[in-house]
């Protein structure tokens, strides 16, 4: 085998793992944009973190299968919402796939939502999210439905 087919060769075999393991490694980073929204709710609340790791054109389903239209929709939603209640709300991905283009994710589990109103009551909801995810121009993930 002469060098040059070698070296085309090696460099087919290499492309074609980089293509299998790039949505190997987006995975990875959707998994850890989901941590870090989970953490920027608890830091900062939940209006500030849907704003913030929504895409521009992001659409969220809420109660009586309302959508909420847009990332500035979104802000004033739970502003509105949840202004005078204490939330906690937890969630970690059962499944997590990216699609081969690497543009496209999604991810689904099971959630915790816990609100304390004025008076110190505690009610309890969980269920099951959805997400789908889109990768920014910058390389970071934004949701674009929840």
């Amino acid at each position: 085998m002469n060098l040059l087919k070698l070296f085309s060769n090696t460099a087919l075999i290499l492309l074609l793992a980089c293509k299998a393991a790039a949505p190997i490694y987006e995975k990875n980073n959707v998994v850890e944009t989901e941590k870090a929204f989970e953490k920027r709710v608890e830091e900062k609340g939940i209006a500030e973190s849907f704003y913030y790791f929504a895409d521009k054109n992001a659409v969220i389903i809420r109660e009586n299968d309302s959508l909420i239209y847009g990332k500035e929709s979104i802000l004033k939603y739970y502003n509105n919402k949840r202004s005078n209640k204490k939330i906690s709300l937890k969630w970690k991905p059962d499944f997590v796939e990216v699609a081969k283009s690497g543009e496209l994710a999604y991810t689904f589990g099971k959630y915790f939502y816990e609100v304390t109103d004025s008076l110190g009551k505690k009610t309890t909801y969980k269920g099951i999210f959805h997400t789908i995810w889109k990768k920014q121009p910058d390389g970071t993930w934004r949701y674009v439905w929840d």
